[in-house]
């Protein structure tokens, strides 16, 4: 039997909901862009607080350039393998850790241990170790890796022990108690703690680049134009990476609608309920 489809008015009602908050997020981006501007002009120097138009000049001219294009796609590579890296040793061992208590106890100091450090202490070691290259790779892998592996133990604590005792009871295989109970209840979670790692990922990244400089990077180019006293270029440069990671969080939820798996579970289902 085909599921009923919602009715026009909910259709409608659903559609100004959408309208209305869209129109409140161009309210609140209004509102930041003039207390920018003020903030600015209280300022009275574009060396100390450039106002946000000559930053979009500025920004608008790095854009067609080599080494702007160079950055961008250096740090953009060091996020993807950073999220390569981390996501499925955190699922990984969050899996493990959830489903066994002496083993969540064994991984419980790293975490802690993770949790506790400076970010910006474990980009100096990184540095002594590593170097300039690996080091913002590493650091986002350690500072993702807690994440998943955090969110990952908290979707094996949600399974209904109910439905984990009836799979018990009848004799129904591994695989399929897996397929039918864990990964439904673990994907949001997953999918959750994915969308946080990207936002995280891109900060950590373009941080350790500030701090030790490899060759390419969004955060190599702050510091040279920092170092300059290039101010408006420093702003464009994080205006830059502001929307390289609003343009991936967009990306990867369009991936999620598009996924035949991920698709299914809301909010990235294709159709409204």
């Amino acid at each position: 039997m085909n599921a009923q489809r919602p009715s026009p008015g909910l259709r409608s009602s659903k559609r100004s909901i959408r309208e209305s908050s869209f129109l409140w997020f161009c309210l609140g981006m209004g509102a930041l862009v003039l207390a920018w501007e003020l903030g600015s002009r209280i300022g009275g120097s574009d060396l100390l607080f450039p106002g946000p138009f000559l930053v979009l000049k500025r920004f608008i001219l790095l854009l067609p350039q080599a080494h702007f294009h160079q950055a961008f796609v250096y740090s953009f590579l060091r996020v993807i393998l950073g999220i390569v890296i981390s996501v499925p040793l955190g699922v990984g061992v969050g899996i493990v850790a959830g489903m066994d208590t002496r083993k969540g106890a064994f991984f419980r100091p790293l975490f802690s241990i993770i949790a506790a450090t400076p970010v910006m202490s474990v980009i100096l070691i990184a540095f002594l170790i590593l170097g300039s290259e690996q080091t913002p790779v590493f650091t986002a892998f350690l500072m993702v890796f807690p994440v998943m592996a955090a969110t990952t133990i908290e979707g094996l604590r949600s399974v209904d022990p109910r439905l984990a005792e009836l799979f018990r009871v009848y004799p129904v295989s591994r695989g399929r108690e897996i397929r039918s109970l864990y990964i439904p209840t673990l994907l949001p979670f997953i999918i959750g703690g994915l969308r946080s790692s990207l936002s995280l990922c891109w900060k950590v990244v373009v941080a350790a680049e500030v701090l030790v400089q490899p060759f390419q990077g969004l955060g190599t180019r702050m510091q040279m134009a920092k170092a300059q006293l290039e101010t408006p270029e420093l702003f464009a440069w994080t205006l830059a990476t502001v929307i390289a990671a609003a343009l991936s969080q967009g990306l990867f939820t369009v991936l999620l609608r598009l996924s035949p798996f991920a698709s299914r579970y809301p909010p990235y289902s294709r159709k409204g309920p």
